[in-house]
């Protein structure tokens, strides 16, 4: 069973044992960031819709 990945997983230690201090001023920024990306997003998502709705809306 030694082969056995599911099995092999429990056995393995982690050698960096010391834990990483957080750096929240940088989690902060990271998430501010990713926020403004996804509003962005949702704002050119809406437009998007719109053009389609308008280009459906002229092609006939």
């Amino acid at each position: 069973m030694e082969n056995n990945l599911f099995y092999s997983r429990g056995n393995c230690k982690n050698k960096n044992t010391n834990k990483n201090k957080l750096d929240f001023k940088q989690k902060k920024e990271n998430t501010l960031t990713s926020l403004n990306e996804v509003e962005n997003f949702l704002i050119n998502y809406k437009h998007f819709i719109k053009y389609v709705k308008l280009y459906k809306l002229f092609r006939n």
